[in-house]
C-alpha cells in the first residue's frame, strides 16, 4: 500500500487547512499499545495527524487522513498538546547510534516513491525510519529572507532516520542511509533542513540549508560569538563564504 498511501497523503496535505498538519513514517511497527501485537516488527507507514483547530470540527476535518489506504489501527481523539508533542519519545529514548541524511522534495514522482518504497523493505534495523512531513500553509507566507530558514516554498521534508544499537552494525546502517540520499537525489530540490544534516556533513550542506540568508548569518555570528561559545550546534563559523569579513 506504500505507493498509494504516499499518492493520497500527498493530494491531501494539498488541500489541507493549517490547522491540520500530517506526516507519513514507514519503518518496523514499534511496540505500541494501539498496534496490533501481530504486527509488531513488520513494515507499516504510520501516519501522524494532529488538528488544531476547533475541537467540533475535528472529526470531519480529519474525517480524509483517517481514511487513506486500509488501516490496521487508529488512535484517535483529543489530547493536550504537550502530551502529542512527546507521544513518540519513547522510541527516541538515549543510548541509540544515530545517522540522519534528508531531502527536501517539491513532490513525490513514481520514481521517487518506488525509491523510498525499495528502502522500506530494506531497512537496516528495528529502530531505522523513513519520515516525510509537509511544510506548507502558514510557513510560505513569510519571506524567504525574514529569519534564518528560506526553504518557504510548499514542499515535502524526507527525513532519512538510521537508528541502532549495535556499533558492529554501523557500516551497513550508515550505508544504507547514504544509499537512499544518493538515489533521492535527482528527485529532490537540493535544499536540506538543518536539523537533518549530520554531525561532520556540516561544511557541505551549509548553503543547502540556508540557502542566500548563510552570508548574512555568518557576519551576524561573527560579530555576536566571535570565540564561538555556541558551538554545539550546526556550526556557521566551520565554513566562511568567500568575501565574508568577521
Amino acid at each position: 500500500d506504500f505507493p498509494d498511501v504516499t499518492r493520497a497523503l500527498q493530494a491531501l496535505v494539498a488541500d489541507a487547512p493549517d490547522e491540520l498538519t500530517c506526516w507519513a513514517v514507514s519503518r518496523k511497527a514499534p511496540p505500541l499499545p494501539f498496534i496490533p501485537e501481530e504486527w509488531h516488527g513488520r513494515e507499516v507507514m504510520v501516519v501522524p495527524f494532529c488538528f488544531i483547530g476547533d475541537l467540533n470540527a475535528a472529526e470531519a476535518a480529519t474525517l480524509g487522513v483517517r481514511s487513506i489506504g486500509n488501516p490496521i489501527a487508529t488512535h484517535f481523539g483529543p489530547m493536550p498538546f504537550a502530551d502529542w508533542q512527546t507521544s513518540f519519545d519513547p522510541l527516541l529514548t538515549e543510548g541509540a547510534r544515530n545517522y540522519w541524511k534528508s531531502h527536501d522534495v517539491a513532490a513525490f514522482s513514481d520514481a521517487a516513491i518506488d525509491i523510498i518504497h525499495e528502502a522500506v523493505n530494506n531497512l537496516p534495523s528495528d529502530e531505522c525510519e523513513i519520515f516525510f512531513g509537509h511544510v506548507g500553509g502558514a510557513a510560505t507566507r513569510i519571506p524567504a529572507d525574514a529569519t534564518a530558514w528560506p526553504n518557504r516554498q510548499s514542499h515535502f521534508v524526507v527525513n532519512v532516520h538510521t537508528r541502532w544499537q549495535d556499533p558492529a552494525d554501523d557500516g551497513k546502517c550508515v550505508q544504507w542511509a547514504r544509499k537512499l540520499f544518493q538515489a533521492l537525489e535527482p528527485h529532490a530540490m537540493g535544499t536540506r533542513y538543518v536539523n537533518f544534516i549530520p554531525e561532520g556533513d556540516e561544511a557541505n550542506n551549509l548553503e543547502d540549508a540556508f540557502g542566500e540568508n548563510l552570508d548574512r548569518l555568518v557576519r551576524i555570528k561573527e560579530a555576536t560569538d566571535p570565540d564561538n561559545l555556541f558551538r554545539t550546534n550546526i556550526n556557521l563559523t566551520r565554513k566562511i563564504p568567500a568575501g565574508v569579513a568577521g
